[in-house]
C-alpha cells in the first residue's frame, strides 16, 4: 500500500505538490459594443504556502490572455506594456483589471473566448483561469455628423465623424458616443454614456469648437449631459433634474452650447479610464 501510495504521488505535477497558483477571471458583462473597452478583471491567489513573487524569466512574460475568435483562432497581442514583478503574500490575492480593447483586434461582431495565464517562474509551469466568453456587437446609430478639426489643436485639418449609439441589452437600453475618423479607419474612443430610456430622443447639438453636447433621459425626470471633444475626451458630465421645466439644449448666440430649464444636480467627473486606449486601475460604472 505504501509503495502505491509513494507512486501515486509521483504521478502528481510539481504545482501540485509544490505549489499552487489559483486564477480567476471574469466580465463585468457579456456584452459589449464594438470599440468599447472591454476590461478583464482577474484575480490571482497564492496558495503556496509561502511568499512568492511572479516575474519575466528568459523571455516569458509572466502574465498574459489567450484570446480567441469563435471558430478557434487565436489572436494575436500589441501593445503589450512590460508588467513589473508582483509579490503576493502566502494566502493573499491580487486583482488586475486589464482593457483587452487596445490589446487585442476584438472589433469584429461575435463571440470571443479568453483564459488568462500566469507563469511561476520557480516552477517553470504556466497557471490558467477558466476560459471566459463575452459578445461583440455593434449599436444602432441614433445620430451622426462628420466635422473639421480647427486650427491650434491635435489632428488640425483633420475631419471627425461624432456618432451618438444606441444598444439594447436584456433588461435596458445604454447610449454611446463613437468617435472615428472615417477616411483612416481610426477610431478614437466609443464608450458608454449611461442608461437611457424611451421617454424622449437624445439630444445632440455642435457648438463653435465642434465639441459634441449630448442631453439625454436617463430615468425618470432625471438627464444626463455628456460634453464630448475631437478626439475622444470626455470634457463633461452633470446630471440635471427636470422640474417645472424639462432641460433642453439651446445655442447661445456666441455659438456655444447651453442647458436651459430643469435644475443642476451633483455633477459627474469626467472618467478618463473609459477611453479606448487606457488601461484601467478601476472599471467604469456599468450602471
Amino acid at each position: 500500500m505504501k509503495r502505491l501510495l509513494v507512486f501515486a504521488l509521483s504521478l502528481l505535477p510539481a504545482g501540485s505538490a509544490l505549489g499552487q497558483i489559483q486564477v480567476e477571471l471574469r466580465f463585468p458583462r457579456v456584452q459589449y459594443v464594438a470599440y468599447e473597452p472591454v476590461v478583464a478583471i482577474v484575480q490571482i491567489t497564492n496558495l503556496a504556502g509561502r511568499d512568492i513573487e511572479l516575474r519575466d524569466d528568459k523571455g516569458q512574460r509572466w502574465f498574459g490572455f489567450e484570446v480567441t475568435e469563435d471558430e478557434g483562432r487565436f489572436l494575436p497581442v500589441s501593445n503589450q506594456n512590460e508588467e513589473p514583478p508582483l509579490q503576493i503574500e502566502s494566502g493573499k490575492s491580487v486583482t488586475r483589471k486589464i482593457n483587452l480593447t487596445p490589446l487585442y483586434p476584438i472589433q469584429d461582431l461575435g463571440p470571443y473566448h479568453v483564459r488568462a495565464n500566469v507563469f511561476f517562474a520557480d516552477l517553470n509551469r504556466f497557471f490558467y483561469s477558466a476560459s471566459k466568453v463575452f459578445h461583440v456587437g455593434d449599436a444602432r446609430a441614433v445620430w451622426q455628423k462628420t466635422v473639421g478639426v480647427p486650427a491650434g489643436l491635435a489632428g488640425a485639418g483633420g475631419v471627425r465623424t461624432y456618432s451618438v449609439l444606441s444598444n439594447r441589452f436584456p433588461d435596458h437600453t445604454k447610449l454611446y458616443v463613437r468617435v472615428e475618423d472615417k477616411s483612416t479607419g481610426a477610431v478614437y474612443c466609443t464608450y458608454p454614456l449611461g442608461r437611457v430610456i424611451a421617454f424622449d430622443e437624445p439630444q445632440a447639438e455642435l457648438d463653435q469648437g465642434n465639441r459634441l453636447h449630448v442631453l439625454h433621459c436617463a430615468a425618470p425626470r432625471t438627464w444626463a449631459y455628456s460634453q464630448v471633444g475631437l478626439n475622444g475626451e470626455l470634457l463633461a458630465r452633470k446630471t440635471f433634474m427636470e422640474t417645472k421645466t424639462r432641460p433642453r439644449l439651446r445655442r447661445a448666440a456666441d455659438g456655444g452650447i447651453a442647458i436651459r430649464g430643469g435644475m443642476l444636480d451633483a455633477p459627474v467627473s469626467p472618467n478618463p479610464a473609459s477611453k479606448l486606449s487606457a488601461r484601467p486601475a478601476s472599471v467604469p460604472s456599468d450602471d
